[in-house]
């Protein structure tokens, strides 16, 4: 199986992901998170650095699951629109006037 490249807004968010994880994680240590995750320590470590952009979803449930994150507060953190664009569907135009 041929793996596409990651496009710009799946790395970001890989990057967004491990900088949460990492700030999740504070000064426990990343062995005891991995290991209480059950996966291995060089994946979290590949996580949080952002090296694997796009983990397994059941990986993600683990390791939230261990550090007390709620996988909504996961979704959210990881996924913040780009500066001056509004919610896909949100009937409002960038200054929040709206549109009919």
């Amino acid at each position: 199986m041929v793996r596409l490249p990651l496009t710009p807004a799946e790395v970001e968010r890989g990057q967004r992901l491990g900088a949460l994880l990492r700030r999740a994680r504070g000064e426990r240590s990343m062995l005891d998170i991995a290991l209480d995750a059950r996966v291995s320590p060089e994946t979290l470590r590949k996580i949080e650095s952002g090296r694997v952009a796009t983990p397994a979803f059941p990986t993600i449930a683990a390791i939230a699951d261990v550090l007390g994150l709620s996988l909504d507060a996961v979704w959210a953190e990881i996924n913040l629109p780009e500066p001056g664009v509004g919610p896909v569907g949100s009937g409002r135009h960038v200054r929040g006037q709206l549109t009919s």
